[in-house]
């Protein structure tokens, strides 16, 4: 399902003689313009974009012809972020340009999305060399402006998997570390060497001097690089990168299949992919942010964390801590649950939130989720029974047990649990257990 929306354009985008025009539709004022100027790297910054579109328009698992969805452009102070997700929901891509890249003013903040149609990527992709690019984010208008002529822009509704993909990620990408770090050229030449883009295998890439080194089985300082194709939108960007980062969370022996984070940097802007742990798993359908959505007490808490969010590029949890005076784990709860809404996004490069603004209402997350729906529904019924540490559930037609490990973690008895192990978040019955316990936690 879509989500549809009413957007005030006061015109079109369009590539016109002057720039690339992107017209927004939101931020502090009725139709702001929040940034006009060049892009210090236009070669750079055009092949960045044009690799978040093309993630957008293409769907890794059982590939589809390709579609036309809005990236999302999101301007605070002194950063343009440029995101995406690919139609099967398992690729999330981002471009950061930093300040370095701007030759202009952040004038004003705001978030929207804008269309990367076919005459725009042809336009970006003929940019080269020292030929200048000027963008404008403005009233519902992204004008990007070139040596060439002008496109006319068209808005599409965002896809309401995409808010479930969000909300996940950030949860997700939140505990990830950075894993590698190796020139370019030697980036370039390990992307040669992957599989074809029909490879749907799990490989695990380990660090091994300047550069990295395939294997079939996990081990410590590993990262999970599952469908290695799917990082094929990264390759046009490669001429212009010092570095590639790879970022992921711990893993060990025999540790299941897990996502990851491909940063190449420029020095100006950095071009990111996080993949899903396996090409036909969505990030819509994880899980992580689950128990963020689960309680009532992180609502009130996200509430007042959501009044203090000023824009920043980065979001500093401790000083956001003393400003809502509550302890920095109730507040990362609280950023949490406002990434469900689409409002807080996470920067593994910074290794910090950051502040943007979705065009969903807040509870929309909640109410497309059926696990978190059929846990309520099991929660209204007094269906949950607690023995200690562990609780009976029982269903019209089944009873299940749900222990909780020390670790915070719960198993259950029911078919999903015993598919998933846990890998794809909470079944609804540990969900319908962790809200009748105190406090609601972020499980993982």
């Amino acid at each position: 399902m879509n989500a549809v929306q009413t957007y005030r354009y006061l015109q079109p985008s369009a590539l016109r003689a002057a720039g690339l025009d992107l017209q927004t539709c939101g931020g502090p004022a009725a139709n702001p313009r929040f940034f006009a100027g060049f892009l210090t790297a236009p070669a750079a910054a055009a092949a960045g974009l044009l690799a978040v579109a093309e993630v957008a328009r293409t769907r890794y698992h059982q590939p589809v012809n390709p579609a036309s969805l809005d990236p999302v452009v999101t301007g605070s102070r002194g950063r343009l972020r440029f995101e995406s997700f690919s139609g099967c929901c398992g690729v999330y891509a981002r471009m950061d340009v930093l300040p370095a890249g701007l030759d202009g003013e952040i004038s004003g903040h705001g978030t929207t999305n804008v269309d990367v149609n076919p005459p725009l990527r042809e336009a970006l992709a003929r940019v080269g060399g020292i030929e200048p690019l000027h963008v404008a984010v403005g009233p519902d208008d992204l004008t990007v402006s070139t040596m060439d002529g002008s496109v006319v822009e068209r808005k599409v509704p965002l896809p309401g998997r995409w808010l479930r993909g969000f909300a996940e990620v950030h949860v997700l990408t939140a505990g990830f570390e950075p894993r590698a770090e190796i020139p370019a050229t030697e980036a370039a030449a390990f992307l040669r060497r992957l599989p074809a883009a029909t490879d749907r295998s799990v490989l695990w890439a380990v660090p091994a001097g300047r550069t990295l080194r395939l294997t079939s089985r996990p081990a410590p300082g590993a990262v999970c690089l599952a469908g290695a194709g799917r990082l094929a939108a990264l390759r046009g960007v490669l001429r212009h990168a010092r570095t590639l980062r790879v970022y992921g969370p711990a893993v060990r022996a025999g540790s299941p299949a897990v996502p990851s984070t491909w940063e190449l940097d420029t020095g100006t802007l950095r071009v990111s992919l996080t993949l899903s742990p396996e090409p036909y798993r969505g990030f819509s359908g994880e899980g992580a942010a689950l128990a963020a959505l689960a309680g009532d007490d992180v609502v009130d808490d996200a509430e007042l964390v959501g009044a203090l969010l000023n824009w920043d590029p980065t979001i500093d949890v401790a000083a956001l801590a003393d400003a809502a005076a509550l302890p920095d784990g109730r507040v990362r709860a609280a950023l949490a649950q406002l990434g469900t809404a689409g409002r807080v996004g996470y920067d593994v490069a910074d290794g910090a939130y950051f502040h943007r603004v979705m065009p969903y209402d807040a509870g929309r997350a909640e109410r497309d989720n059926p696990r978190l729906l059929g846990a309520r529904a099991l929660v209204e019924r007094g269906a949950v029974e607690r023995d200690g540490e562990d609780a009976t559930v029982r269903t019209d037609a089944e009873v299940y047990r749900v222990r909780r490990h020390p670790d915070g973690a719960y198993s259950c008895t029911c078919r999903w649990w015993a598919r998933h192990r846990g890998q794809r978040g909470p079944c609804r019955h540990a969900l319908a257990v962790s809200m009748v316990a105190a406090p609601v936690e972020v499980l993982s």
